[in-house]
């Protein structure tokens, strides 16, 4: 069984754990920080929640039955006249255009766009904020069933061998030969895609790295004399893979984690930047590398950009190490 304090014992995991944890946890809550959407209202006595509903600019006083624009002087002035306004601390979400910008965009950082803009109008910073929430969702829920996938598929070639083994190990040469990236842009031609059509494809390749590992734990573990001795007492295949051998198999997998985490945001981030991934508009970290890589004259949103993929990409990788370090009872080394 792994000890925790391992993980903590390596100071670079450690520092990468808070790092990720932090930046996840931000952008969790992206929409509380970089929004054009007030958090409150007060307007005379009634109280206002723009986030979570429309409102008409008519019930703030304005002249049309229209939901709100609350960015519009006429109307904040209107709410301040009778009550008052509480923004978030950005007042632009991913897709708000500032049409008030200094210079042409892309602009540079100023106070009001803390990291400038890109060539549409629109803030970096909030971009950046919802494109990591996206990313980081997409990795997690491919990774949990990523696994789910190769722990049941590797489990049962591994305890049944055999032909359920030999004919498995070939079917998932022949699957691992395709190649993914072609395939969702062939589809790219038929279907508009998006999240969940993505996670579904990716899905289907993601689990067999994994699986392997699953195999091969499972082939070792099933001629244990404690596996050998639930059978000859009657213990069904459900409970002897469930209760004895599943969290050998499971433990296995766990330094899988973050390397998979790793290739989903890359994959998610290359497909975005060749423009085979997320619908347009939406709110994707390698859109944004694309905006970065077709304005050379705005250097912000480059460095922006490789900021962040370089910290998240290298805090897994260094969470992945922590986590091997943890599971590996021989790693008596500590890393400074």
């Amino acid at each position: 069984m792994f000890q925790l304090t391992k993980f903590f014992q390596n100071r670079r995991a450690t520092i990468s754990l808070i790092i990720f944890s932090s930046i996840f946890i931000l952008s969790l809550f992206s929409n509380f920080i970089a929004n054009d959407r007030p958090i409150f209202i007060k307007f005379g006595s009634n109280l206002y929640f723009p986030l979570f509903n429309d409102y008409y600019e008519s019930e703030f006083g304005g002249d049309f039955d229209t939901v709100a624009d609350y960015r519009d002087i006429y109307i904040s002035d209107k709410i301040e006249a009778n009550g008052f306004i509480i923004w978030t601390p950005v007042k632009y979400s991913y897709n708000t255009i500032n049409y008030e910008l200094p210079s042409p965009a892309p602009s540079p950082p100023t106070t009001e766009n803390i990291l400038g803009t890109d060539d549409k109008g629109r803030d970096i910073f909030a971009r950046v904020l919802y494109g990591l929430r996206i990313s980081i969702l997409f990795g997690f829920i491919l990774t949990i069933f990523s696994i789910i996938l190769a722990i049941t598929i590797g489990g049962l070639q591994g305890y049944y061998g055999g032909k359920i083994d030999l004919f498995g190990q070939r079917l998932i040469e022949i699957w691992s030969g395709l190649p993914i990236l072609f395939i969702i842009i062939i589809l790219s031609d038929f279907i508009t895609p998006n999240f969940w059509l993505l996670l579904g494809i990716m899905l289907l390749f993601s689990w067999m790295p994994v699986a392997s590992l699953v195999r091969a734990e499972f082939l070792r573990v099933r001629n244990f004399e404690y596996i050998q001795a639930s059978k000859v007492m009657g213990a069904s295949d459900f409970r002897i893979i469930l209760k004895h051998m599943l969290p050998n198999g499971f433990l296995s997998t766990l330094t899988y984690l973050p390397f998979i985490l790793v290739s989903s945001i890359v994959t998610l981030t290359s497909l975005d930047f060749l423009g085979f991934g997320l619908p347009i508009g939406s709110a994707s970290l390698g859109e944004i590398l694309s905006q970065a890589k077709n304005n050379i004259n705005a250097p912000w949103i480059g460095i922006t950009i490789f900021t962040t993929l370089s910290t998240i990409l290298v805090s897994l990788v260094f969470i992945g190490e922590g986590v091997r370090d943890m599971i590996d009872s021989r790693a008596e080394r500590r890393v400074a």
